[in-house]
This record gives structure tokens, C-alpha cells and sequence, in this order.
């Protein structure tokens, strides 16, 4: 019987078309005791009608998903930094993915936000927290997701994403490769406001240097005006050494690495 209950909770939920909820929702509706409720919840998820993710929160798996075992992660990301209480957006290679730069299939799902949250990784999911101090000055769209409009970074904010975080998304080569194709959806005059609201110049550095690298001289040149003073020198890579590199160009980078693009 507690399983019916339950499952009528889900039902219900689904019916107004969302794909997750939290143990408090659940415990509102159904009057019942918090050990009928988990026995519920576990008979429930042995039949992969409904998933946890995170303790207390939970998505629901239509029967087209069930043999799967888990549902697209933009129909409950939403619900879920709800239930976490934390702003965030869609950013780095997901974000990419969204303004056409797809290239580089990827499995998992990335997310900005402003505290450091452990990884989900479970069968058939995989979503990656990135800790972003100055989160409410990125730029942002609306982008629709499956249950409503989502916040994703825009392509220029995306942009410097890649570079802030390129070590811990497989590098200047990975970056290089997403660049060329997602410089396509940027605007010189957005990536310049864009660079306006990031505190260290450094990732604008190497973002320029990587722009002209590709040939993209008209956003290079943007980002190059929004700079206003001269700044100290930046490694392309971060974690490279400084000696015995070349930095004479106009972003007054070290060029310690070789980065290659992939088309």
C-alpha cells in the first residue's frame, strides 16, 4: 500500500509536468509515517520509476526512460538548484553544446554556481559543479529546456568560461577546439562587456590570444579595447613554466603551450 500512495504522489507530479521532487514535498502531501514513505520510495526505485540523486531529492522516470534508468539532465536541473538553494547557470562545454559548438561530445553535464557541490555520478548521469565566485556578473539567455527556459551562459561569457576552467575540462586543446566553432555565435561588442565584468584580466588574456590564434581578429581586437591598462604578464597555460617562452605579442602572454584544434 505505501508504494500506491507514493506512487500516486509521482503521478501527480508528473501529470503537471515536472520530473522531480524532495522528500519535504512528498511528506506534505501524503499523510503517512516517514518509514511507510521510504519503503515506498524504495519499491518505487527498484521498479526505476524514480531515481535519487541527492539525499532527499529524487526524479521521476517516465516508462519510456525506465529501461535507461535515468532521464536528461536538463529536466530536473532546474528543480534540483532549487532544492540545493543556489543560483547557477549551464555553462562551459554543455553551454557550448546549446550555441552550436558540438563538436566535442561530451557526457557530462556541466553547471556554475557560486558554492563547490560534489559531482553526480550515477548510471546513465554524470553533472559537474563549477565554484564561480562573481556568478551574478556573468551574461546569460534563457535557453528552453524540457520543463521550461533554462539559464545558460551566453556564447561570450561561455567563452571565457572555457579558459577560467580549461584545466579542469581537458585542457588548451579541448578550449581550442570548442573555440573555433562557438566564435561563430559571438559578437565583438558582447564580448567586450563581457570582459568588463571579470575580475582578473588574466582569462581575458589568454582568451585573446587564443582568438587571434584562430583567426578571429575582429573578437580579439574587442577584447584587446576592453583591456585599459597594461597588464601583467599571463601563461597560456596556467600550470606551465614561465622560462624560455616567447611573450611578445599583444596580450603580453608567455606561449608555453601549443594548443591544436581538432578540426
Amino acid at each position: 500500500m505505501s508504494s500506491k500512495w507514493v506512487l500516486d504522489f509521482v503521478d501527480l507530479v508528473q501529470r503537471q509536468g515536472r520530473y522531480a521532487f524532495d522528500r519535504l514535498d512528498l511528506e506534505k502531501s501524503v499523510s503517512a509515517s516517514p518509514e511507510t514513505l521510504s519503503q515506498g520510495l524504495v519499491r518505487l526505485s527498484r521498479k526505476n520509476r524514480v531515481k535519487r540523486i541527492r539525499k532527499g531529492f529524487y526524479v521521476i522516470l517516465p516508462v519510456e526512460y525506465s529501461a535507461i534508468g535515468m532521464i536528461p539532465p536538463d529536466w530536473f536541473i532546474d528543480d534540483l538548484m532549487r532544492y540545493l538553494q543556489l543560483p547557477y547557470y549551464i555553462g562551459l562545454q554543455s553551454a557550448a553544446a546549446l550555441h552550436g559548438a558540438g563538436h566535442q561530445q561530451i557526457q557530462q553535464f556541466q553547471v556554475v554556481t557560486q558554492k563547490q557541490e560534489r559531482p553526480i555520478v550515477l548510471p546513465g548521469l554524470s553533472i559537474r559543479f563549477f565554484r564561480k565566485g562573481n556568478l551574478s556578473a556573468t551574461p546569460l539567455k534563457s535557453v528552453k529546456g524540457h520543463g521550461g527556459m533554462l539559464p545558460v551562459s551566453t556564447p561570450e561569457a561561455t567563452g571565457l568560461d572555457l579558459v577560467r576552467y580549461s584545466r579542469q575540462i581537458g585542457g588548451l586543446d579541448a578550449v581550442v577546439t570548442i573555440l573555433a566553432e562557438l566564435a561563430e555565435s559571438m559578437s565583438p561588442e558582447k564580448l567586450a562587456d563581457a570582459a568588463a565584468g571579470e575580475p582578473e584580466l588574466a582569462p581575458v588574456q589568454r582568451l585573446g590570444w587564443l582568438l587571434d590564434h584562430l583567426g578571429q581578429t575582429a573578437l580579439a581586437d574587442a577584447l584587446a579595447q576592453s583591456i585599459t591598462t597594461l597588464p601583467r604578464r599571463a601563461k597560456l597555460d596556467p600550470v606551465g613554466t614561465w622560462g624560455g617562452f616567447p611573450s611578445q605579442n599583444r596580450w603580453r602572454v608567455v606561449e608555453n603551450a601549443e594548443p591544436q584544434s581538432d578540426l
